[in-house]
């Protein structure tokens, strides 16, 4: 009678040194710092510059100690270059686009995720590829639209685009739509066809299921995409310049421009309107950051 051979018992791994992970995580926490710092440094560098008067640069330089620090800056940007206007502009451009973004990405998203059709997937390639696309290299075309283009007498008040909030509104929402759609599609179709087909079998319209259904499971994803998308339109500055003409009519990131003259430029000036314009989105973060953090994690997830 034969003995069956012994069962080999699986090897154990050997625990790594706790003195090696921890200095794994110094260095990973050492280069996290440091990529945090040199993000920081032009904003901080900015704050600083934007607190000294143009006399104690000239006299000191920029790279120097402060020999005083004066907020008077501040209120000569704001006064200059008329700043509250501007970001009336801006939130009249934003507003629109964020919203008209979001409605048409959700539409396009739950068409290219939930039916099955031939052309589902190259549609969602499309608007995936067209981000890929430089914007630069449809400047003179979309000029030239704008400029031959008709509009009716509410959305312009010279019959084309160019130089209308409807025209950087219009451009502002078309070229963020990819995007959109692309994560948007990853999100509903995450949701279990169950769900879907469960509407459909008590009645429900396709609106009715993207408005009662698809739109609320997204949530997280809108969520993260209406900071994205608020950030990304709100700092334009390429269209706004090239697109508009009349400077009452160009949003805040654009009218900075106007404060660098034609043989004198006060830096410190610009350096104190580029914080004021950067504190919307820096308190927009603030306060949509859980929400935008988690819908990045079920994004990722999902996706």
């Amino acid at each position: 009678m034969s003995l069956a051979a012994p069962i080999p018992l699986p090897e154990r791994e050997t625990p790594r040194p706790v003195g090696h992970r921890s200095r794994r995580r110094l260095a990973l926490h050492g280069f996290l710092l440091l990529c945090c710092a040199l993000w920081l440094f032009p904003l901080a560098w900015a704050a600083y510059t934007s607190l000294r008067p143009f006399a104690d640069t000239a006299a000191r330089g920029y790279v120097s100690l402060p020999g005083q620090l004066t907020l008077d800056n501040y209120a000569a940007a704001w006064r200059d270059g008329e700043l509250l206007g501007h970001f009336a502009v801006s939130a009249a451009v934003v507003v629109p686009a964020v919203a008209a973004v979001l409605l048409l990405g959700a539409a396009l998203a739950f068409v290219v995720s939930r039916f099955a059709w031939r052309w589902n997937v190259a549609l969602l390639v499309f608007f995936t590829a067209a981000n890929l696309l430089p914007p630069h290299v449809l400047i003179v075309p979309l000029w030239r639209l704008y400029l031959s283009l008709p509009v009716p007498p509410p959305l312009s008040d010279n019959g084309v685009l160019f130089d209308q909030l409807a025209g950087l509104v219009v451009i502002n929402a078309c070229f963020q739509l990819g995007f959109t759609t692309f994560v948007l599609a990853a999100f509903m179709r995450s949701v279990p066809s169950e769900i879907i087909e469960a509407a459909r079998l008590d009645g429900a319209s396709i609106v009715r299921i993207l408005w009662s259904i698809m739109l609320p499971l997204s949530r997280p994803g809108l969520a993260a995409l209406a900071v994205l998308e608020t950030t990304w339109i709100y700092n334009d500055f390429l269209w706004a310049l090239v697109l508009t003409q009349t400077t009452a009519r160009r949003p805040v990131t654009t009218a900075i421009a106007g404060l660098s003259g034609e043989f004198f430029t006060d830096y410190n000036v610009v350096a104190a309107a580029s914080i004021l314009v950067a504190i919307p989105t820096i308190v927009l973060f603030l306060v949509m950051r859980r929400q935008l953090l988690r819908g990045l994690t079920l994004g990722a997830s999902s996706g």
